[in-house]
């Protein structure tokens, strides 16, 4: 079957030879990507490397390589939103399946390692702020999958958020690679994720305007599925999953719980949760010496 050549409109590769959001040449991408939503948390696991070789910067996107302990590691940062991940996911795949130079894809895949490195805000009263939780499941209430192959395997929370909030549209439901969820220690709770397509009124917060739908949160707490409870709302793990599943990478969403929605409670040492949330993912998945 013939190979077709990638149009310079549908895949854009800069004058430098840098892929177009990301700024990225696949030189400069290591194989073990982790990634935080805000820029200035990039610094905060690079200087835990020994060694950084590449920092790049295109507006949101900002990414050091480097090598940690003899292991080549990249953290880049991705903004807020499935609608940034869709642009992280396609282009970091690009970047390792796609020859950027004859604009046709790879006969032979490559599989990136993507963890996400993000705060959260918990829906269980028995989920308290400053602990960590790794996303066995994402569910996601954005729309971003309606323009995407079905996915496959199991939707039970996905039907059961839908029909709880007698929401018009489907959400999806994507899970975590196995192998990456398996290599967390005990310092990790295991949960189930909803992805927001907002921090306010989707999260079922109310400022000035009136959320639409009532207790939100204490009816999406109470679900209960064969997947198990829902835990934690965010704004990107299901995107992630979704497309690491359609992409053939391995994902992985860990998130410090730095609110307590039901119980109405900050963490006032986000920051310091944050850091350790870090150092805890590169000693659970950079190699030791």
């Amino acid at each position: 079957m013939e190979n077709p050549i990638i149009p310079a409109s549908e895949l854009i590769i800069n004058s430098d030879g840098s892929i177009y959001h990301l700024h990225l040449k696949p030189e400069h991408l290591a194989s073990l990507v982790f990634t935080v939503g805000d820029p200035d948390r990039v610094a905060m696991v690079s200087r835990h490397f020994d060694e950084i070789e590449i920092k790049m910067q295109k507006r949101e996107f900002v990414t050091h390589t480097g090598w940690l302990r003899g292991q080549r590691v990249t953290v880049m940062s991705t903004g807020m939103g499935t609608d940034n991940i869709e642009i992280l996911m396609t282009e970091l795949d690009a970047l390792v399946n796609v020859d950027l130079e004859t604009r046709q894809i790879k006969k032979d895949k490559s599989s990136l390692k993507i963890i996400r490195l993000g705060t959260s805000g918990s829906m269980q009263e028995d989920i308290p702020v400053g602990s960590f939780l790794g996303s066995a499941v994402g569910v996601g209430l954005d729309t971003l999958m309606e323009f995407y192959p079905s996915l496959e395997g199991e939707s039970d929370l996905a039907q059961a958020v839908k029909k709880e909030l007698g929401l018009t549209f489907g959400p999806y439901q994507a899970a975590a690679s196995r192998e990456l969820l398996s290599q967390l220690d005990e310092r990790f709770l295991k949960g189930n994720t909803l992805t927001c397509p907002g921090f306010y009124a989707p999260q079922g917060r109310e400022v000035r305007l009136k959320p639409k739908f009532d207790q939100m949160i204490e009816r999406l707490a109470a679900i209960e599925s064969p997947s198990g409870r829902l835990t934690n709302f965010e704004m990107e793990t299901a995107g992630y999953y979704a497309l690491g599943e359609l992409l053939g990478h391995q994902m992985l969403s860990l998130n410090a719980i730095v609110a307590n929605r039901p119980l109405k409670k900050f963490d006032k040492k986000a920051e310091k949760t944050v850091d350790s949330l870090i150092r805890a993912a590169l000693e659970c998945f950079v190699a030791k010496n």
